[in-house]
């Protein structure tokens, strides 16, 4: 999940809404039989995701007698364009959308039950578990991973040996990350050039995708189970918080973190400038060519690994006339061809566990590791996620920028306003 700084609520669009749309909870899915006909059904993407949709719609149509029109919508209008085309009954037969989102979506009937459909798939127990449990309610399922992108820790293997650390040795906690980042800051920072690490300071989603995994592999939590209550307020989110402080406090971090709100975060990795910080997985096949990237899971301040397993999920809308070869080409999208030979061949992270290590990914040892950490990321349940987490004026930006620059004795008394946010 490429994490923004602006969202628009979706849960309160569709809510506004609901007496509207089609109900496309009680399925199974099935449709009347195919035409003999071919058939072209209509696709919605969002921007963040246009390369790895469009990839898999131009390997879909060569092959198949059925089309897939695609449609790329800004990221920024993605959601009211939803919410205006749910209204009017207008959905287009297969739409995706940002994982976080798709509970709020089923909740309001947007898309079809495809239960029966996705338990006859052979594979169906490879299928990204997070993506999986977030797109199922009430023991229905109602869609499939379409991208992913996961969180973890670059190094530059060039600046670590500079600085005298292991270039092929990364950190494996957050207390050795932390140490890593102000040797290099130490050694090699004199000029204000290089730093040891950085990280989004005024941006809500980059915290949330770089700063929470470390809590899960803490073996903590940042809500409860149904995302009605926030335990930001306790070990070990406070732990990491206190870190990264401390990080923020030495002079680490950059002199732009505090002001940085999200669409330049990842941008000055690339350049040699960063040591050691947390990335987009994504992003690995856009660095630089020959530059020295080690690549780790991001782990807690004592240990253990995890991620923020981000990206998308797709669906057949509920009231699409064209099931049959909606889902056609869905189930083809997860099927080993697509997987292998348009994912994993342009260093995509598989959206099946038991791929991982295919042709493509097995050259890259670092791939491997980003597919192999699908199984054991974690992608946080809130029906209000974005209005409390995202949102630039919501109360978990307040919270973090308190705990880093702040009073961190603040953040019991807007911890409690986070949960108030997520109980609305």
């Amino acid at each position: 999940m490429q994490p923004r700084a602006r969202v628009i609520g979706a849960a309160a669009i569709l809510t506004a809404l609901a007496p509207m749309i089609a109900c496309g909870g009680n399925g199974s899915g099935k449709a009347a039989p195919a035409s003999a006909e071919p058939v072209t059904i209509t696709m919605w993407t969002r921007a963040a995701t246009q390369a790895q949709s469009e990839r898999l719609v131009k390997a879909y149509n060569s092959g198949h007698r059925n089309q897939v029109k695609l449609t790329v919508v800004p990221t920024d209008n993605y959601q009211p364009r939803i919410a205006a085309a749910a209204g009017a009954k207008q959905l287009p037969d297969v739409f995706a959308a940002d994982v976080i989102f798709v509970p709020n979506y089923t909740s309001q009937g947007l898309f079809l039950d495809i239960t029966d459909r996705i338990a006859a798939l052979p594979y169906k127990d490879s299928l990204a578990p997070s993506h999986m449990k977030l797109g199922t309610q009430e023991g229905r399922r109602y869609t499939l991973p379409h991208t992913l992108d996961l969180s973890v820790w670059f190094w530059n293997k060039d600046l670590y040996e500079k600085a005298g650390l292991d270039p092929e040795k990364g950190p494996a906690t957050l207390k050795e990350f932390a140490e890593h980042a102000t040797t290099i800051d130490e050694k090699l920072g004199k000029d204000g050039k290089v730093h040891g690490t950085f990280f989004g300071g005024n941006c809500g989603g980059c915290y949330v995708f770089t700063f929470w995994p470390s809590v899960w592999a803490a073996g903590g939590q940042v809500m409860n189970p149904e995302g009605t209550v926030s335990l930001s307020d306790r070990s070990p989110m406070t732990d990491v918080f206190a870190i990264y402080k401390g990080l923020h406090e030495a002079g680490v971090t950059g002199p732009t973190t505090k002001e940085e709100q999200g669409p330049t975060w990842t941008g000055f990795f690339p350049k040699g400038e960063i040591g050691v910080m947390p990335m987009p997985s994504t992003t690995l096949g856009s660095m630089p060519a020959g530059m020295k990237v080690g690549v780790a899971p991001i782990a807690g301040p004592d240990g253990g690994e995890s991620t923020f397993v981000g990206g998308d999920s797709v669906g057949i809308s509920s009231t699409t006339k064209n099931a049959d070869a909606a889902w056609e080409f869905l189930s083809w999208t997860v099927s080993d061809e697509a997987q292998v030979e348009v994912m994993a061949k342009n260093k995509d992270v598989l959206a099946r566990t038991d791929l991982s290590n295919n042709t493509y990914s097995s050259a890259d040892p670092r791939v491997v590791l980003i597919n192999s950490m699908v199984a054991k990321g974690q992608t946080p349940y809130a029906p209000r996620f974005g209005q409390t987490f995202n949102d630039p004026q919501g109360p978990w930006l307040r919270l973090a920028r308190e705990a880093l620059f702040g009073d961190p004795g603040n953040v019991t008394r807007l911890n409690a306003e986070i949960t108030k946010s997520l109980q609305q």
